[in-house]
């Protein structure tokens, strides 16, 4: 069954849905395409698409994906490294992502190891953890939510991270020096006064345990 999306929906996000239509995994969009996608409209300029799995669906993303060429990148990769390339044979460890080419651009792996939307790898496959019914964001602290609350349709008709859990991963980790990228300021600015009462406060909850700038913005 493929997925109904608004004419209004730029053309390559809403090829997502025909793309994913049928597999048997949980999946979102997600990234700042997500946020645009709450918003209802393109606040900025994109470059690949960012889309949420399960590692335990690993086998799953790699058969619904037959013919996609699929270089993946975790804690076990190293620059120049091109025996990544993934064959359903492995799993990629949590937090890993997986950058994906369809078909049609398939060609020679890249000598370096990296995939570029220049060599066809438009699609940016996160690799996520769930317990039970719950998405986990990070273990220690704990935080999660239930995947009820944190993938939900959006107003482009796609399968979507929610907007609370967009702006954890958007906050966090931070790097060494507490930095935050410009994008993600300006899609916290842009999605965080669209945010419940409820949504807020999962947040603020989740960011206090780790520490945030964000979390005066945050408070009620």
């Amino acid at each position: 069954m493929t997925t109904s999306v608004s004419n209004q929906v730029p053309e390559g996000v809403a090829g997502l849905g025909d793309i994913m239509a049928g597999y048997p995994g949980v999946w979102a969009l997600c990234g700042g395409w997500a946020v645009d996608a709450w918003l209802g409209k393109v606040t900025r300029e994109h470059a690949d698409i960012d889309l949420a799995v399960f590692a335990d669906d690993y086998r799953a993303l790699f058969k619904h994906l037959d013919g996609w060429q699929m270089l993946a990148h975790d804690d076990t990769w190293e620059p120049n490294d091109i025996d990544v390339w993934w064959d359903g044979s492995r799993r990629v460890t949590v937090p890993g992502h997986i950058h994906a080419r369809p078909p049609e651009r398939s060609g020679a792996v890249p000598k370096e190891g990296i995939a570029t939307i220049e060599d066809g790898f438009w699609l940016d496959i996160q690799i996520c953890e769930r317990s039970g019914p719950d998405w986990v964001m990070l273990r220690d602290p704990r935080v999660g939510l239930s995947l009820e609350r944190s993938v939900r349709e959006s107003p482009w008709g796609l399968p979507t991270a929610s907007p609370e859990v967009l702006l954890f991963y958007k906050g966090w980790p931070q790097d060494e020096v507490g930095f935050l990228r410009r994008r993600d300021k300006l899609d916290f600015t842009a999605l965080r006064p669209t945010l419940s009462g409820e949504q807020r406060d999962w947040l603020r909850d989740a960011l206090e345990r780790v520490g945030h700038p964000w979390l005066p913005q945050l408070s009620p």
